[in-house]
Formats: structure tokens, C-alpha cells, sequence
């Protein structure tokens, strides 16, 4: 199954590209290597990939704008490489429609992981149309709905509201979501769930409608009227 899965890694530094083109052949993926913004784009055009990975600092075009034009045009998961730890950095790539990211140096292992679960959450699945209040969640169109007023939603988005609706009026705590989410434990502290609970609330209230999804103190959120 993995061979048949393309990986376009978008970076300058050939110390990485050549460690991680060797590292995910070795596990069956087809590499794809790019080391600038524009050539980035013009390889993913000519060979849809199943994820890129993209690093921040890119010549030609940054890899924010990289991440934007690539969103703009499709909703290729996208995991991002970046020398910066610090939480506002991070956000502004999740901003900018990333679906993950890593910090250097990381664990080949990790990288590993977290490939398997963009790969997983891409897998078809039986449709069907989960609801909880006057909302619903078409799984196969990856739409949602509230009352009468639909919205769209990004890969990620869609993941984090149909776990909350699968699970409705269960108190979720923020690392059963992140293990589920994400596919993984983060470590420290990540604003990652606040910011997509944040754009969720966004499109579920954009027409006025109470809230649905709920901060519970200490304990993590709940879906519940």
C-alpha cells in the first residue's frame, strides 16, 4: 500500500533531503525532492503528491506562501519543517492551511508517524452523515452544515468536528484529541487544538447560533447544546 504513496519534500537543505529520501524509500514511498518555493509548486502541479513536506525557510518563495498556493489549489495534507519553536511561528503556519508540523532536529520516527496518520485520515471511509442538534457533518462531501446555512471545511477541521460528533456530550480531554486528531502525543505545551476549536467555533457561529462546542476548566471540551 505505502508504495504507492508519493512524498514531495520541499526543502534547500540537501543534508535533509537526502537523509529523508533515502529514509522514506526505505519504507516503500515514492520522494519527490524540490529545494525552492517555485519548484516546489511546479513539481506538486506535475505530480499530485499524497503529502508534502515542506520547510519554512525556502529560497524563491517562502514556505508559508508555499503552504498558502498549495491550499488554495487542493487539500494535499501538508506537514512543516521548521527551525522555530516559538507558539506564534507555529500558528502562522497552521494559518496558512498546514495540517501539522515538526521542529528541527525531529526523530525519523516521529516524521514516520505522524506521515501514516496524514495518509490514514486520507483513506475513503463509508459515507454518512453525522448530526448532533441542528448540526450535520456529510462525510463524503466533507461539508458541513448548520440549520440551513453551509460551510466549508479544511482536512484537519473535518477530523477535529467529526471526532467531536461522533463523540457528542462525552468531555473530550485536549490529549485523547490530539492522540486522535493529530495521531500523536504532543509534548510541552501546543496551542494547536485552541486554534482549530477557534476556527470550528468561527464557521459553526458565523450565522449567530449558540455554541456548541464548550470548554469544560481543566478537563478539555465537549459537544453539547
Amino acid at each position: 500500500m505505502v508504495a504507492k504513496q508519493r512524498i514531495l519534500v520541499i526543502d534547500d537543505d540537501s543534508s535533509i533531503t537526502s537523509f529523508l529520501k533515502r529514509a522514506l524509500s526505505y519504507e516503500g514511498y515514492a520522494v519527490d525532492l524540490a529545494a525552492s518555493g517555485p519548484a516546489g509548486l511546479a513539481a506538486a502541479r506535475e505530480q499530485p503528491p499524497t503529502v508534502v513536506i515542506l520547510d519554512v525557510m525556502l529560497p524563491g518563495l517562502d514556505g508559508l506562501e508555499v503552504c498558502r498556493r498549495l491550499r488554495a489549489s487542493g487539500d494535499v495534507p501538508i506537514l512543516m519543517l521548521t527551525a522555530k519553536d516559538e507558539v506564534s511561528d507555529r500558528v502562522k503556519g497552521l494559518d496558512c492551511g498546514a495540517d501539522d508540523y515538526l521542529v528541527k532536529p525531529f526523530a525519523l520516527e516521529e516524521l514516520l508517524a505522524r506521515l501514516r496518520v496524514m495518509i490514514r485520515r486520507r483513506e475513503p471511509e463509508n459515507p454518512t452523515v453525522l448530526r448532533y442538534a441542528d448540526l450535520e457533518l456529510d462525510t463524503a462531501t466533507r461539508e458541513g452544515q448548520r440549520g440551513e446555512r453551509s460551510f466549508e471545511l479544511t482536512t484537519k477541521e473535518y477530523e477535529l468536528l467529526a471526532f467531536f460528533l461522533r463523540h457528542p456530550r462525552q468531555v473530550l480531554t485536549r490529549e485523547i484529541i490530539l492522540q486522535h486528531v493529530w495521531g500523536f502525543d504532543f509534548e510541552g505545551e501546543t496551542h494547536v487544538l485552541e486554534v482549530y476549536v477557534g476556527y470550528l467555533r468561527q464557521k459553526l457561529e458565523a450565522g449567530g447560533e449558540p455554541r456548541l462546542i464548550n470548554t469544560v476548566r481543566h478537563a478539555g471540551y465537549v459537544l453539547k447544546e
